[in-house]
């Protein structure tokens, strides 16, 4: 795409699956790259490996995305290897372990963990990145992974905080889009349906038929679904009018509004 080489970007989450591909992706486009994992330190050397054997400064960092003070610590860190950041794109996320009970068990720290890793996070890192790219004058892109069930709730316990968090995460998007834009910082986001990846695998042919069945496009996507979507975004000449948007790409699940719900809900014991 040429405007990624010689940039400097921050994915966060991206020891694998979604992250670890676009990090890739952006290795290949010849941008250095940050990378985060939490508790895969294998899986993310590798993917540091790659993406250093393809000439790019590449950089790994542990952090807890859902504590705040490890957050600040990444960004300084970043910025103190790199200097400037062109393009952040807060990835991590996810349903933590899910706790015993109905909603009214749920303790409030695991609430709070959840907000903290899927919204709270985000802005964090993005409040960090904005004031460099303010102060070094870049035309930077922000680019923030939701999800569908930002649109369309999972009637479980489970993903309440986490489609709270991920609502939120499409209104910021909105907010600091329209804010910035002044700047020539460009706040998007992507918001995926169910995307296969190594952590699908735990599902069964028939649970993940049952999904495959429930959107309209008839298959699941695919990280390079996302990793297309991301490329795009990234580039200013592409998307300089483009401003608080999240795009679905769902193969139809967030307009149809259905989500399967089997009886086992895939719960993650």
């Amino acid at each position: 795409m040429g405007y990624l080489k010689n940039k400097n970007a921050l994915i966060t989450g991206s020891s694998s699956g979604i992250g670890a591909d676009i990090a890739l992706a952006f290795a290949k486009e010849g941008c250095n790259v940050g990378l985060t994992y939490n508790r895969n330190k294998e899986k993310a050397e590798i993917i540091l490996k790659k993406c250093e054997e393809l000439g790019v400064k590449a950089v790994l960092y542990k952090v807890e995305l859902s504590n705040p003070q490890e957050v600040f610590h990444l960004m300084e860190s970043f910025l103190e290897d790199f200097k400037t950041i062109d393009v952040l794109v807060n990835n991590a996320g996810g349903a933590l372990k899910i706790p015993a009970g109905e909603f009214e068990d749920i303790p409030f720290e695991y609430w709070d963990s959840q907000i903290n890793l899927n919204l709270n996070a985000a802005a964090y890192c993005s409040q960090y990145a904005i004031r460099n790219m303010k102060e070094n004058n870049i035309n930077g892109s922000i680019i923030n992974i939701s999800s569908v069930h930002g649109t369309v709730t999972w009637v479980k316990r489970k993903f309440i905080p986490y489609c709270a968090a991920k609502a939120g995460l499409d209104m910021f998007t909105k907010a600091l889009g329209i804010e910035v834009a002044p700047y020539g910082i460009r706040v998007n986001g992507i918001a995926p349906g169910f995307i296969a990846t190594d952590a699908t695998k735990r599902y069964s042919p028939e649970q993940v038929k049952a999904f495959t069945d429930h959107i309209p496009a008839g298959i699941l996507g695919c990280t390079n679904d996302i990793v297309e979507m991301v490329l795009y975004l990234a580039d200013p000449e592409h998307t300089r009018f483009i401003v608080g948007q999240t795009f679905h790409v769902d193969g139809g699940q967030s307009v149809t509004g259905m989500i399967v719900s089997m009886k086992e809900d895939f719960e993650r014991k």
